[in-house]
């Protein structure tokens, strides 16, 4: 369609149409309208919306419009806007010539495309769909971070830009001050192709330059205008270690679709044969999942002691987890962890964990119930330690249903579950409960806050193979057992509040009452709760065993004062107690955890915050006779996130029997640290010393001092670029992770999709 017009010469002028040419096959229509309209001075704050037949709309805003009816051309001045959908322009001056079709932005020119790049230039030509034609001295922003300047730039017939003389850095160019700065890299390229329909941009003959002097060619590097990640080489890693010698690693990353992609790794050594690794992740309409695994084909070193030979064994680790929810009450979730022998995991410093477990899980949940169908399995990483011993937990059930009205003005809980312990070199167990649990809570009109507490219980054991558990008291009596729990438990708590030293205190005695018949524990196994141990965690738990199979039994009563302060950016809070029991029979708890005397130790916990500075931790036990110290236990964090101390120590002198491996005293120091100096550069290290000496535990062969693992490193970070170079020594050596030092350099340049 042909514009339609009147002549612009007369005035005045309380309205202007005509349609521009905005689309080929579609015409465009604008209307004008201004107060008072002159053909070529029309007032200021003139508007306009520019409609596209059956498609989106066109609006701009301008200080003034000129229209030349001699070359047919509409300028537009003065704080001039464009809008289209998501995409918008901004420019001191916008030209429209109707002939041709062009449209030239002049000065100041900023473009904002669907996805929230900026374009920055001094003179940009458009498309009728507002995108970037010819432009001069460009500087694009990605949403992302990035930035890229060009001197010259075109659009070609496939609608890509080209643009010349390119330089991309993800580095800010200014201080928090505003002051201008050299970033610390950039990539320069004579030639650069973006892509607007793929949203991406691709370098030809990219080179990396850091700090303004080492260059490094970086050939394919493509980067994503809308934040994705795309396909390609990572950035390899250094390292070298005692057990492999000098390593480099380099990754490929492929990105498979929106919701899957793949990482593949080829790991060389100077020591040691060649490994490759792959990781694949996916996202699904129900969940995730990720797969990864280890491979390669190396001599071992058996950790128990024989001669190593000369073949090779293939050897390798995969990981595996996921989780899917498939509708609002029901999910599944599992994990897979397992290695071909116990020493890869140390060699290849993938991890130190000295058990993989395995595991799958479908849960169902709603507001009155759970039920979980649940199987555990798990591999040892330890020295010594028999597999054939290591129990497969294969089926564990578990559902409880909470009644939604009260009973007697409580709410009752009911719980039935079973489990399934099998070995293959060793007890086997199978049991059996349901349970009825009914809490009543009340608070007393001086505001004491009351509650009882009901429980009975019913178990089915079954156990064969007995007598392969070492720990006697552990393996309870072979085929079928049956046995009843009841409980009943009264609990008080009076928080007294005031104020203290400007700030405001808590201070909240408490009482406990339990009481239970006598248990048959010792006829069933315990699988479940061997590791007991008194402290301030379980102090009023109903049962300080941390499990099923053992339950205590008589009276007993529970005494405690929690205190907490607070003020401006100050916090403390601390809790003692001790535990009494009455009856004067023998108890199943074994000696050295606290609880076997008629008295128990003193157990408490302390913690100090001031602010994010300050963050304090002590535990301690002290023995009801001597006042020595069975349990200490200390967690300090000083400092800001840049520049802080870490400082951890524990020590368990309990003295328990040598038979009970599951409760052997420890000491062990642990400290890390942070110091950070000249804006970016930082220097940071750890140690872990294991304290416990031979009259502790007879297996350390330690005088008690033995470094386990140190580190050192300095490490540059700023918002685009990350290098450490690090040092680590492993005191002790497993098999063929042999001790020694290991060296590791890492570089990482963010926004770039590398890391």
């Amino acid at each position: 369609m042909r514009p339609v017009l009147r002549s612009l010469r007369q005035a005045p002028v309380s309205s202007l149409q005509f349609v521009l040419p905005a689309a080929v096959a579609a015409g465009i229509f604008v209307v004008f309208q201004p107060s008072v309209a002159m053909a070529q001075d029309l007032p200021a704050q003139a508007s306009a919306v520019v409609e596209e037949q059956a498609e989106e709309e066109i609006a701009f805003e301008a200080d003034a419009v000129e229209y030349a009816s001699d070359t047919d051309t509409v300028t537009a001045g003065g704080d001039v806007v464009l809008r289209r959908g998501d995409q918008s322009v901004r420019a001191d001056s916008v030209t429209w010539n109707r002939v041709s079709g062009e449209i030239v932005a002049l000065g100041n020119v900023r473009l904002v495309d669907e996805d929230g790049n900026q374009f920055f230039s001094d003179r940009v030509e458009l498309t009728e769909e507002l995108r970037t034609g010819a432009v001069e001295n460009l500087l694009l922003a990605l949403r992302e971070g990035g930035r890229l300047a060009a001197v010259t730039g075109e659009r070609n017939a496939a609608g890509e830009v080209i643009l010349n003389r390119a330089a991309y850095t993800a580095c800010e160019v200014e201080t928090e001050d505003g002051c201008p700065k050299s970033p610390s890299w950039r990539i320069t390229a004579k030639r650069v192709v973006y892509d607007p329909d793929d949203k991406v941009v691709r370098f030809r003959g990219a080179k990396l330059e850091l700090f303004g002097a080492l260059t490094l060619p970086l050939p394919g590097l493509s980067v994503t205008t809308d934040g994705r990640a795309t396909s390609g080489f990572l950035i390899p890693d250094l390292r070298f270690s005692p057990s492999n010698g000098a390593e480099i690693s380099e990754s490929y990353y492929a990105r498979l679709a929106p919701n899957r992609d793949l990482t593949a790794t080829a790991y060389v050594y100077t020591e040691a044969p060649p490994m490759a690794s792959f990781q694949y992740r996916a996202l699904t309409d129900t969940g995730a999942y990720q797969i990864t695994g280890y491979a390669t084909e190396s001599r071992r070193i058996p950790i128990f002691g024989a001669t190593p030979g000369a073949e090779r064994d293939l050897r390798g680790y995969v990981f595996a987890n996921g989780r899917f929810q498939l509708d609002e009450r029901w999910s599944v979730t599992g994990s897979l962890r397992r290695s071909t022998d116990r020493t890869f995991l140390r060699r290849y410093d993938l991890s130190r964990d000295d058990r993989l477990r395995s595991t799958i899980d479908v849960e169902r949940i709603s507001s009155n119930s759970y039920f979980s169908l649940a199987g555990w399995a798990t591999q040892t990483m330890r020295v010594g330690e028999d597999q054939g011993q290591v129990p497969v937990a294969l089926p564990v059930v578990d559902f409880r249903y909470r009644m939604p009205d009260p009973v007697m003005g409580g709410n009752v809980e009911l719980q039935a579950n079973s489990l399934a312990i099998l070995r293959t070199e060793g007890q086997d167990t199978q049991r059996a409960f349901v349970r009825a649990q009914w809490d009543m809570r009340r608070l007393t009109s001086m505001g004491q806050e009351v509650t009882l507490t009901a429980m009975v219980r019913g178990d089915v054991y079954h156990s064969d193979e007995n007598a392969l558990t070492d720990t006697v008291i552990y393996r309870g009596n072979p085929g079928w057992e049956t046995r009843g729990v009841a409980l009943a438990a009264l609990d008080v708590k009076w928080p007294l509040v005031g104020s203290a030293f400007g700030g405001t205190q808590v201070l909240t005695p408490r009482f406990q009452l339990v009481a239970s018949p006598e248990i048959r524990n010792l006829n069933v196994p315990n699988e479940d709760a061997r590791a007991v141990d008194l402290e301030d965690s379980n102090l009023f738990a109903l049962n300080r065993f941390p499990g099923y199979d053992r339950v205590e039994e008589g009276v007993r009563f529970t005494y405690g004062v929690d205190w907490q302060f607070e003020r401006p950016r100050w916090r403390i809070k601390t809790t003692v107690g001790q535990s009494v029991r009455l009856s004067r029979q023998p108890t199943l708890l074994p000696d050295g955890t606290g609880l076997s005397n008629r008295v128990s130790d003193v157990v408490g916990r302390t913690e100090v915050r001031y602010r994010d500075f300050i963050n304090l931790v002590h535990r301690f036990r002290l023995d009801k006779d001597s006042f020595a110290i069975r349990r200490n236990e200390f967690d300090a964090v000083i400092g800001s996130r840049k520049t802080y101390a870490e400082i951890g120590y524990v020590r368990l002198n309990r003295d328990i029997a040598a038979g009970i491996e599951d409760l052997q005293d420890r000491e062990e120091l642990r400290a890390a640290g942070r110091i950070a100096f000249a804006n970016y550069w930082s220097v940071f290290g750890s140690a872990i010393v294991n304290l416990t000496d031979r009259s502790e535990d007879p297996s350390f062969g330690s005088d008690g001092f033995q470094p386990l693992r140190s580190r050192l490193g300095i490490a540059y970070q700023d918002d685009c670029l990350e290098i450490a170079v690090t040092w680590r020594r492993d005191y002790v050596a497993t098999g063929d992770a042999e001790r020694g030092n290991s060296f590791q350099i890492r570089f990482a340049l963010r926004n770039l999709g590398f890391r």
